[in-house]
């Protein structure tokens, strides 16, 4: 007969396909229920008054209309909405395929069983699959995994918050108006129950029978699965425990599916007390806490409170004799098995031949250890006794394995025999070299035999008994205690690996359908429960960094402050100075200590440091770098005492801890009305004091302090400010200007005077001055937002040079690479604009962005290129800035040493940073907006020049020198070529201009 799971059975390989599915769903459930978004709960006070009126439950679906008419009268809503909508449509949308695969997994479920009854199947019915073992187990678990789907959406996300994500996803979700959209069937499954998993709640009635029936699903189907379970042992586990008193641990997974799958049934619990008396006499005699899927347990004696048959029949079990004389039992069996554990991990007594001749020994050991493991976990999850007794068995009884081995056991005694054979025959007993050699060759070939009869049930009975997966949740509350063990005992690591790989094995109950169906959802799922796995191993191994980073600072100390670094040359008068014998007997001490914790460091990564206060910023500069020396030393030193790689965790951590910190340091030195920069001294100074505040010398000491990675971080930093900075610079544009009527008509009434650009306006100074006198209030907010841009894109320069300037001094060769690379991609670039059918960098490349990430790190970039933010049209754009920029000309002043300063330091202007700003602000938009800005610049000067020449005034006026001086820095700031000036200014007035210079 065709096996049941083979490729070509499509019976078998369907519902195969059905299981495999369902384990993967439930591993997205429980990922998905950390990560649920914490406005939807709507708790507190806050959010409720915030999000209240755009949040909606099922109430909604009512009149959906109503509701939404609310929202259009509001536009400040109707922003909030829009913004709710692009920070969590994405979240939204898979919890909704979520839900919906739960729904599509009943509905194919049933259609299976359809299916099955119609006879698509040749010669399968339902009453066959039941019969064929595999059969059997797979339809016995479709149903179960739909239980264990609804039980844990109710029990991890709450029914007020899926009502909520259901409908938010109607609202935002184009697929609303899909045909074959189930959203309505969605709802109606998943709707709230009433239930909650807070301590305390009141459980709903007839919850969660009422629950399990919201989609029908054939009676007969249910019948004949809660039989099977009933009267079968679909498992063949029994074989795995032959002693009686482990039955209902053997059968505990089977269990744990009727459980479930009785709520499909629920006049079972109800009233047939002969049927729950049979259940609870074969499933429940010695235990009423199970686990029904990777460690969610349940107390039956709360479950099955509501049920008559069901808690009748559990009396029994709950009889105080009973529960006294298991307890007795467990204990008994747990101090037993301690001795026997013990003795059996001394050193030295598991060798290969003890446990080639005691595996019935072993095995019997391995159950009673695993059978009172389970029942006291389950049962006592809160007691001290249980938590004392697994942290000293835990971590010696897990370890007990064995490898299999492969030989042809008739072969090994044939050859056994001839060896004897051989010796005998040819008389080799006189030399001792040759029987010493065939002595150890029959030993092995026996050890050989003995190991032949380790049969492959035995590793199956292993495997079975060693099952951890009840405790998958429980295993948490052990933490502390494992950790205090590594804390008196540095060696308990190597022990509680064990723990570790038992756990591990626990990942085989969720995988193996789904390996078997060679399902796409293999590594997701595996990957999910491995995380958690791995996140709880580092939980547990926490301590580990924590104490030897305890003695590491404890080594940064001595090393920074107490040992003095022994120099090349040393006079032998001075040799006892250095030797400090103390101190350096101190930290032998202490890297002794950390090297104990070898095995563990490697699962870790930790804070190193905390957060530098930003005050006096130079000295501190300094006192961080030597404090940063002793740690990069200290790294340098312990690193093969513990077998890492020092310099790449310092450099990893150090990086990530600069990232997160930086912005206080930056902050220091960002003074918008302050400060100004002189460009030719390249240093900040204080406006009213003339006193230096910094220069480019800070970054070089944030590169020795802090490295590459501090200042890259930095630079960073800066540019997200950027963004920030004009970000809101848009905000107040369409604020103070394009909302101000008054403005928006001396704008017209300008624009009016100066078109065509091209002309020489009559009267100039009368214009220009009285749009300026009718637009002085705006100019206050937009010169600050302009020189805090300017500001920040100075600071981006100096800490590109410094990074440019490390980059070719410590890595020419990356340098070199770098720019090679970087004019390569550009040339490429520019061909493929010139002719398209050259290739270009697809979509999905990641090139250019990682190029990128590289270009910045070696300050092989000008921030003044850079677009920082994406814009729209703006009306009156270049006008404004030709407006802002003329306006403060008065308040500054031509100096000839120094450029453009300004005239009173009550009144500052800083000239660098007002035309970078500038600069960065046209950069963002259209070029044609800069042609217009630099026109209007050019019409004012020629406009300004040609009416003092009819007046005979012999000098250029100020306004003029300064609108000259911003055009000559706007070329040498860009790079581009004269001639974009000269197009505007005639070239006489560049050559007066520069002789009165």
């Amino acid at each position: 007969m065709l096996d049941f799971l083979a490729e070509n059975n499509l019976c078998g390989q369907a519902i195969l396909r059905i299981v495999s599915c369902g384990n993967a769903i439930i591993a997205e459930l429980l990922r998905l229920s950390e990560f649920i978004p914490a406005v939807f709960r709507l708790k507190d006070r806050a959010d409720q008054q915030k999000y209240g009126d755009i949040i909606f439950d099922f109430s909604y679906f009512k009149g959906p209309e109503l509701w939404e008419s609310k929202l259009d009268c509001k536009p400040e809503l109707q922003d909030l909405d829009e913004e709710f909508r692009e920070n969590n449509i994405e979240i939204v949308t898979r919890f909704y395929l979520a839900f919906q695969s739960v729904h599509k997994y009943i509905v194919d479920l049933n259609r299976y069983l359809d299916d099955l009854n119609e006879g698509v199947y040749i010669q399968q019915t339902l009453e066959t699959v039941l019969l064929n073992e595999d059969g059997k187990q797979l339809l016995c678990e479709a149903l179960y995994l739909y239980g264990v789907m609804l039980l844990v959406i109710d029990q991890k996300i709450e029914g007020e918050v899926r009502e909520r994500m259901l409908v938010s996803y109607y609202r935002y979700s184009a697929a609303r108006s899909s045909a074959d959209s189930n959203m309505d069937d969605i709802c109606k499954l998943l709707r709230s129950t009433g239930y909650s998993s807070q301590p305390g709640a009141k459980r709903p009635p007839n919850y969660p029978e009422s629950y399990f029936q919201r989609v029908p699903i054939n009676e007969s189907f249910i019948s004949m699965v809660i039989g099977r379970l009933r009267s079968d042992d679909i498992y063949n586990q029994v074989s795995a425990y032959p002693l009686p008193e482990h039955r209902s641990t053997a059968l505990a997974n089977q269990a744990a599916m009727l459980y479930v799958i009785l709520y499909f049934e629920p006049s079972i619990l109800h009233t047939h007390q002969a049927k729950m008396r049979e259940i609870v006499d074969k499933y429940f005699p010695d235990n009423w806490v199970i686990s029904i899927y990777m460690g969610i347990t349940v107390n039956l004696v709360d479950a099955w409170e509501p049920y008559k048959a069901a808690k009748t029949a559990l009396n029994n079990t709950l009889d105080l004799s009973n529960v006294r004389e298991q307890a007795s039992r467990y204990a008994t069996v747990s101090e037993r098995v301690h001795a026997q554990v013990q003795q059996f991990l001394k050193e030295g007594y598991l060798r290969e031949e003890m446990v080639l001749d005691n595996i019935p020994k072993l095995l019997n050991c391995l159950r009673d250890c695993n059978v009172a493991i389970r029942w006291l976990m389950l049962h006592t999850a809160d007691s001290e006794n249980l938590q004392a007794w697994f942290r000293e068995i835990s971590k010696q009884i897990l370890s007990l394995n064995y490898d299999d081995s492969t030989a042809a056991g008739r072969k090994t005694v044939q050859l056994i025999q001839a060896l004897e054979e051989v010796q005998e025959f040819h008389q080799l007993e006189s030399n001792l070299q040759v029987c010493q050699f065939l002595a150890d060759t029959r030993k092995f070939l026996h050890q050989m035999i003995r190991t032949i009869n380790i049969k492959e049930e035995v590793l199956i009975t292993m495997q079975i008994v060693g099952d951890l997966s009840f405790a998958w949740q429980l295993i948490d509350s052990f933490t502390s205690i494992m950790q205090e063990s590594i804390r008196v005992n540095p060696s308990m690591v190597t022990k509680l690996r064990a723990t570790f790989l038992k756990l591990a094995s626990a990942l085989d109950l969720p995988l193996l359908r789904i390996n078997q169906a060679n399902s796409p959802d293999l590594l997701s799922v595996s990957q999910y429960y491995s995380g958690e796995l791995v996140s709880y191993v580092r939980k547990v191994l926490q301590i580990i960094p924590e104490s030897m980073f305890t003695s590491l600072l404890k080594i940064i100390k001595l090393q920074t402050h107490d040992i003095i670094e022994v120099p090349t040359r040393l006079d032998k008068d001075k040799l006892r100075d250095y030797a400090q014998l103390g101190p350096r007997y101190e930290v032998a001490k202490l890297t002794h200590a950390i090297s104990i914790f070898t095995e563990g460091i490697l699962m870790m990564k930790t804070t190193l440091v905390g957060i530098i206060k930003p005050s006096e910023l130079m000295p501190k500069l300094k006192e961080l770098g030597a404090t940063m020396d002793g740690f990069h030393r200290s790294f340098e030193y312990i690193q093969d005492y513990v077998n890492i790689y020092g310099l790449k965790i310092w450099q990893e951590e150090v990086s990530r801890i600069i990232n997160y910190n930086v912005e206080q340091e930056c902050n220091n030195f960002l003074r918008t009305k302050m400060t100004c920069h002189i460009d030719q001294l390249n240093t900040w100074y204080d406006m009213k004091t003339h006193q230096e505040v910094t220069s480019s010398r800070l970054f070089s000491e944030i590169q020795t302090t802090l490295g590459t990675f501090g200042l890259n971080g930095l630079d960073r930093l800066l540019c997200f400010m950027i963004v920030k900075e004009l970000q809101n610079f848009l905000s107040m544009f369409q604020k103070i200007i394009l909302r101000d009527r008054t403005v928006q008509d001396t704008l017209k009434t300008l624009m009016n005077a100066v078109s065509p650009l091209k002309s020489i306006v009559a009267n100039s100074n009368k214009i220009y001055f009285s749009a300026i006198a009718k637009t002085q209030k705006i100019w206050t907010a937009y010169l600050e937002a302009i020189m805090k841009v300017g500001q920040m894109q100075i600071l981006r320069q100096q800490i590109a040079n410094e990074l440019n300037y490390s980059c070719r001094f410590d890595s020419k060769h990356l340098a070199a690479a770098l720019e090679n690379l970087n004019k390569a991609l550009l040339a490429d670039i520019e061909a493929h604009y010139q002719d398209p059918s050259l290739p270009y960098p697809k979509e999905d490349n990641t090139l250019l962005y990682e190029i990128t990430a590289y270009l910045e790190a070696a300050g092989i970039h000008n921030p003044l290129n850079k677009i920082y933010i994406t814009t729209k049209r703006l009306p009156y754009f270049p006008i404004v800035n030709f407006l802002f920029l003329i306006a403060q000309l008065p308040k500054l002043q031509y100096n000839k040493n120094l450029g453009m300063v300004c005239r009173k330091p009550t009144d500052p202007v800083d000239w660098p940073p007002l035309v970078l700003g500038l600069l960065t602000l046209l950069k963002q938009f259209h070029s044609r907006y800069t042609e217009q800005f630099l026109a209007l610049i050019g019409q004012f000067i020629c406009s300004t020049v040609e009416q003092c020449t009819s007046q005979k005034i012999p000098e250029i006026p100020a306004d003029v020198v300064g609108a000259l001086l911003f055009l000559e820095d706007y070329v040498r700031y860009t790079k581009l070529p004269r001639r974009v000036a000269e197009a505007h200014v005639p070239n006489f007035i560049f050559d007066e201009f520069r002789t009165v210079l």
